[in-house]
């Protein structure tokens, strides 16, 4: 996907060492009500959490809720059978149609992640609109549950340096995936299962998406766990995989403690 880039001005009255540090150093988020140095800045692309740097041998398993709940509770208990805890990220209109289940994913003590409120292309979004897609969802989630989503995935892996920015200003981690399951494209059991476990982005600190509403995950779930745990991996939600604060990416998307 190609990035929009955006473009950087000299102003007068900032020195050259001072204009250079702006450049090179992260800037200062607001998360909750806590000010965290990180930086997602790559040159002058801004990038989401694709994976994580990590010697610790664990991956995250992640859910895209935006179409359906038929297999929402098979899913849960097959987690629920492994003791695993997992992201599910949701979308306003998902959130509104199965209320029950989001509480019943957070109950489990699972990650409820923001999808957005309307699912659209947000690098098309204005920077207000953009707000507005990530905090109506938020509210309604914080109203439901109590909780205060902290986890953001921009719908179909689509954003631009004003969408990153705009989601670190709301107090979100912008998420994306380094090992894509393309459960979505109905290819059926067997190919979810050896396209997981056979991914040559496949290591520590992978990030995997899966759909909860896709036609084979539910049947597909139990083997991409077992597999995963065949090869060594602990299966851990987003929020334990990735950095909270002191960190920097390459220009993989790959977050890399500072």
């Amino acid at each position: 996907m190609e990035e929009k880039e955006e473009k950087i001005y000299p102003y007068r009255g900032i020195g050259i060492l001072a204009l250079c540090a702006l450049l090179v150093f992260a800037g200062i988020y607001r998360f909750g009500e806590t000010a965290l140095q990180t930086s997602s800045t790559v040159g002058n692309r801004e990038l989401p959490i694709y994976s994580v740097d990590t010697q610790k041998k664990q991956v995250a398993l992640s859910f895209d809720a935006a179409w359906g709940n038929e297999d929402t509770q098979r899913i849960l208990d097959i987690l629920a059978s492994h003791n695993l805890h997992v992201t599910f990220f949701m979308t306003g209109g998902w959130v509104e149609s199965y209320p029950e289940d989001v509480k019943k994913i957070q109950a489990a003590g699972h990650d409820l992640g923001n999808h957005s409120e309307n699912h659209k292309n947000m690098s098309q979004l204005s920077a207000k609109e953009c707000e507005e897609e990530i905090m109506k969802v938020h509210d309604r989630v914080k109203e439901l549950t109590g909780v205060s989503m902290q986890l953001f995935r921009p719908p179909y892996g689509d954003y631009d340096n004003k969408l990153i920015k705009t989601s670190y200003s709301c107090g979100y981690f912008p998420i994306q995936w380094s090992v894509d399951s393309l459960d979505w494209k109905d290819y059926g059991v067997d190919s979810i299962i050896s396209t997981v476990l056979q991914n040559k982005d496949l290591t520590n600190g992978s990030i995997i998406l899966m759909h909860n509403g896709a036609k084979y995950t539910a049947d597909a779930l139990e083997s991409v766990i077992t597999g995963l745990e065949t090869q060594g991996y602990e299966i851990v939600p987003i929020s334990q995989l990735i950095y909270k604060e002191n960190f920097h990416m390459d220009g993989t998307g790959k977050q890399i403690r500072d």
